[in-house]
C-alpha cells in the first residue's frame, strides 16, 4: 500500500470509532515521511483491564507484509470487537514506509538518536516501543507456513495451550524488546505471526484467547509495571532524587547550572524535612560573589546572566544583601534599546531563549527594587518579538521560522515567569496574558496521548523531547496556581507530568533531552539534534522545577 493509502485507511477507521482511536505518528523516515499509527485512546492507561497491543509489520520493506497490514485494517473496521473493551489495540501497519533498507536488524540500536543518516525509522521505532510500554508486541510476518514465534518474557502472558516455539532469531525487535531491559526498562512480550494473509484473523483470533496475565514477582517485572512504579511518585520524591544528581556545580555559570541550584533551594522551602543545601551552595558560589572569580570569561549572554537565577532564593534564606545586590547587578547589564530593537544582550533576531533569561532575571529585579524600569524593558521585549504565530505557537526567532520544541517552551517559561511579577494593574498585562493563553492552548493541541510534547511542534513523528514537556508543565502549573488558565488544562498537566516521570530513573538520568541548541537553518537540523539519554543538566534542573511546581501546586 502507498502511504498516502495506509494513512487514509487508518483515518476512515478513526472516523467511525473516534471513541476508541486516533491518528498519530511514532516516527520519521530519512526523507521525513511519517510513520502513521493507529493508536488506541487506552494504549498508555496501564491501569485497565484491556490488554495493551501494539501489532507492527513492513521491517523488513517487503511489500508482501503490507498485505497483512491492509487484511488487518480491514478487519478492524468490520468487527467491533477489535475495538471492545477487553483490547486496547493500537497498530503501526508500516513500519518501514521508504521500503529503502531492511529494518529488521540490529536492535537495540546504540547510536544516532534520532538523527542517524540511514536508518532513524529503527530508532524512532525502538524507542516508541519501549516508552509506550505495552502488554504485548505482536509482529506480523507474510509467508505461506503459519508458525508463531515468543520471545524470553512472553511465556509469562501466555495459557500453556498456546502453540508458540522460542524467537531464536537475536538482534531482532521483538528479541531485544524481551531480553534484558530495554531503555532501562523491563522486558517487554513479543510474538511473531508469520502466515498468509487469509489466516491471519483466526489466528490473531486463537493468540488473543491464549493471553493470560498472572499475578508477577519483582523479578518478573515488565516495562510497564516499572512505569507504573514511577508515575506513583510523588512530585517531592522525584526532585528529592533530582536535587541530588543536578545543581551542585556552577561553572560555567550558565542558566543550564543555575536552574538546579535555585531548585535545590527552592525544594528545602517547600520541604524544610529535607537535608538543608544552604551551605554548600554557599560555598559554590562564594567565590562569585565575592569576585574572587570572574563570574565570566568573555562577554556574557542572557544564558550566562541567568546562571544567577539563585540569588532571589539564596537571599530570601538566609538575608545576605550581596545576593540580592548581585541580582540587581546582573540585571543592569541589560539595556534598553530603541521601539522594535531587543535589549541587549539579547539576540536582535529575538529568540524565545531570551524570553525566558530576561523574564527571571528583570523580573525578580524589579520585586527586589520597584522600579518600573526593568519592567517596562522586559515587556516592550516581549511585546516587540512578533515571532508568536497565528496558532499561538512561537518562531525559535525571526530568522528561524520553525517550531521548535524547547523555544516554545522557553516562551512558555519567559510568560509565566514575567506574569508572575507584573502587577496587577500593569498597562500591558493583559497582553501578555493573551499571549501566553493562545501559546498554552496552542501546546495543548500538539501535546501526544504520552503526555510528551515533540521535538518540532508542527511535524508529526518527531522524537518526544524531555526539557519542552518540562517547561511546559511549569508554565502550566504556574498558570493554575496564579489563575492564568482554568481547570480544564489539569488533566493535561498530570499527563504531561506523567511522560516526564516516567522518563526519570532513580539516578537522575532522563530520556530524549534536546542538546544545546543555537538558532538552526531548516527545520531538518531541528529534528536531527542529538536527543540525551542519560544524565543533563538542563533537563535534570527543568524537571525538578517542574516537580517543585506541581507539588507546589497540590498543596
Amino acid at each position: 500500500m502507498p502511504p498516502d493509502e495506509i494513512t487514509t485507511g487508518l483515518q476512515a477507521i478513526c472516523d467511525v470509532y473516534p471513541d476508541s482511536w486516533t491518528l498519530s505518528s511514532c516516527g520519521l523516515t530519512a526523507e521525513q515521511q511519517s510513520i502513521p499509527v493507529l493508536l488506541s485512546h487506552r494504549a498508555y492507561t496501564h491501569n485497565t483491564n484491556s490488554t495493551r497491543i501494539l501489532i507492527i509489520s513492513g521491517l523488513s520493506g517487503k511489500e508482501s507484509d503490507l498485505a497483512l497490514a491492509n487484511r488487518l485494517l480491514q478487519h478492524i473496521l468490520s468487527d467491533p470487537r477489535y475495538h471492545s473493551s477487553n483490547l486496547a489495540l493500537s497498530v503501526i501497519p508500516d513500519t518501514n514506509p521508504s521500503h529503502t533498507f531492511d529494518l529488521s536488524v540490529p536492535y537495540p540500536p546504540d547510536s544516532g538518536f534520532f538523527y542517524h543518516s540511514d536508518l532513524p525509522e529503527m530508532r524512532y521505532l525502538w524507542r516508541y516501543i519501549c516508552w509506550q510500554a505495552p502488554d504485548l508486541v505482536i509482529e506480523i510476518c507474510e509467508d505461506t507456513i503459519t508458525s508463531i514465534e515468543s520471545n524470553n518474557a512472553t511465556k509469562q502472558v501466555l495459557t500453556s495451550s498456546a502453540n508458540t516455539v522460542p524467537l531464536l532469531d537475536e538482534n531482532t525487535l521483538l528479541w531485544a524488546l524481551g531480553t534484558g531491559h530495554p531503555d532501562k526498562l523491563n522486558p517487554i512480550c513479543g510474538i511473531r505471526l508469520t502466515c498468509q494473509p487469509d489466516n491471519l484473523i483466526s489466528q490473531l483470533d486463537d493468540l488473543f484467547l491464549k493471553l493470560s496475565y498472572k499475578e508477577r514477582t519483582t523479578s518478573e517485572l515488565f516495562a510497564a509495571d516499572i512505569q507504573d512504579i514511577r508515575r506513583s511518585r510523588p512530585p517531592l520524591d522525584v526532585s528529592s532524587i533530582l536535587a541530588k544528581v543536578y545543581g551542585h556545580e556552577l561553572d560555567p555559570v550558565n542558566y543550564t547550572q543555575g536552574v538546579g541550584i535555585a531548585g535545590r533551594l527552592r525544594l528545602h522551602i517547600l520541604d524544610p524535612s529535607t537535608e538543608s543545601p544552604v551551605a554548600g551552595i554557599i560555598r559554590l558560589v562564594e567565590p562569585y560573589v565575592s569576585k574572587e572569580k570572574e563570574m565570566f570569561l568573555t562577554e556574557p549572554g542572557g544564558a550566562n546572566l541567568a546562571g544567577l537565577m539563585w540569588s532571589d532564593e539564596l537571599f530570601k534564606i538566609t538575608a545576605d544583601s550581596r545576593y540580592r545586590d548581585l541580582m540587581i547587578e546582573t540585571a543592569n547589564r541589560y539595556r534598553q534599546a530603541p521601539q522594535g530593537i531587543a535589549p541587549y544582550p539579547c539576540d536582535p533576531e529575538f529568540r524565545t531563549e531570551d524570553m525566558f533569561m530576561a523574564g527571571t532575571i528583570l523580573g525578580k529585579a524589579f520585586q527586589f527594587t520597584e522600579d518600573h524600569a526593568y519592567l517596562d524593558m522586559l515587556t516592550q521585549f516581549l511585546l516587540n518579538g512578533r515571532i508568536q504565530a497565528e496558532t499561538g505557537l512561537f518562531w525559535h526567532c525571526r530568522s528561524a521560522p520553525y517550531y521548535w520544541g524547547r523555544g516554545n517552551g522557553f516562551a512558555a517559561l519567559g510568560l509565566s515567569e514575567t506574569l508572575a511579577c507584573l502587577p496587577e494593574n500593569h498597562a500591558h498585562k493583559a497582553e501578555i496574558i493573551e499571549m501566553y493563553r493562545k501559546l498554552m492552548e496552542a501546546l495543548l493541541q500538539v501535546q501526544k496521548q504520552s503526555g510528551m510534547l515533540p521535538q518540532v511542534l508542527d511535524i508529526p513523528g518527531s522524537y518526544e523531547e524531555f526539557t519542552a514537556t518540562c517547561m511546559f508543565g511549569i508554565a502550566m502549573s504556574k498558570g493554575l496556581r496564579h489563575g492564568w488558565l482554568g481547570s480544564e488544562y489539569e488533566s493535561s498537566l498530570y499527563l504531561a507530568w506523567q511522560g516526564v516521570n516516567e522518563r526519570i530513573d532513580e539516578s537522575g538520568n532522563i530520556v530524549d533531552g534536546c542538546i544545546s541548541t543555537g538558532v538552526q537553518h531548516n527545520v531538518r537540523e531541528y529534528l536531527d539534534r542529538q536527543a540525551i539519554f542519560g544524565r543533563d543538566d538542563r533537563s535534570g534542573g527543568m524537571a525538578l522545577w517542574f516537580g517543585l511546581e506541581l507539588a507546589e501546586l497540590d498543596r
